[in-house]
């Protein structure tokens, strides 16, 4: 498990470093789950597309703060 709560910043290097350990754990039968990205990191993955990657859970954005 990811959490991204508190990460404010991601670009797509990031993104597919993230994606290639995704790729490493589903060969040996294990999942990625990605937790609360900020929005602007949520963005970044939705445009690389990590979200949809096999083996790759994203929980939705982190709710926003009060």
């Amino acid at each position: 498990m990811v959490d991204l709560r508190e990460l404010t910043f991601a670009d797509s290097s990031f993104i597919l470093d993230v994606a290639i350990v995704a790729r490493r754990l589903r060969r040996t039968g294990r999942l990625l789950l990605v937790r609360h990205p900020q929005p602007q990191v949520w963005r970044m993955i939705e445009m690389v597309g990590m979200h949809r990657l096999p083996g790759v859970i994203v929980e939705g954005p982190a709710p926003a703060l009060a």
